[in-house]
């Protein structure tokens, strides 16, 4: 598994699609991810080097990244790439197929096919927080087949380098998220 993940992040992000990721009784099929390219990529938080915050982003592959954002929700990234490369696939939807009862009493509100769509409650679903930053994915992450048709699009909320069409979905799948563009910031003149 670890090897499928070392290529470069455009190529293994839409492999992931389809792949189970089991974590605190839960499994998720990953419906929707994003691609984050570290230097090369504005959008990413490796864009600017290293910090304490996205130390876990320049590897290994198979790496979990979780990250803490708005104030209230965690995200979490598959780390791709060799060793140094700050890539990583944000994990943006997937679809419960272990484990439902567990999820939903996890998300309290809403049908079954939103437990897991949009990074916040996927995480929640998966029980995933600060204390899994780092995990090695090696017995959790499960590739199995590519998925069928798959479509491309913009990330969701980005400023910078939101013309990439480096979000990946499953085409047709319910438990994907709707596009939401960033709001530009207000001139400060």
């Amino acid at each position: 598994m670890r090897a499928a993940l070392a290529g470069p992040v455009l190529d293994v992000a839409p492999r992931l699609l389809g792949a189970r990721l089991t974590h605190a009784g839960v499994t998720v099929r990953l419906t929707e991810v994003e691609a984050y390219a570290g230097p090369d990529d504005p959008g990413s938080h490796a864009y600017r080097g290293r910090t304490p915050r996205n130390e876990v982003m320049f590897g290994p592959a198979g790496r979990l990244y979780v990250y803490f954002t708005y104030g209230m929700h965690f995200c979490a990234n598959v780390v791709t790439g060799s060793d140094g490369d700050p890539s990583a696939v944000l994990l943006r939807a997937g679809e419960i197929v272990d484990g439902l009862d567990l999820a939903r009493s996890r998300r309290t509100r809403g049908p079954d096919r939103d437990l897991a769509r949009g990074p916040a409650r996927l995480c929640q679903a998966l029980a995933i927080g600060r204390e899994q930053n780092g995990l090695d994915l090696a017995e959790l992450l499960v590739l199995g087949e590519p998925a069928g048709e798959v479509d491309t699009g913009p990330r969701v909320g980005l400023r910078h380098a939101a013309d990439r069409p480096w979000r990946f979905w499953i085409t047709g799948e319910p438990t994907v998220s709707r596009y939401v563009a960033a709001k530009p910031r207000p001139s400060s003149t």
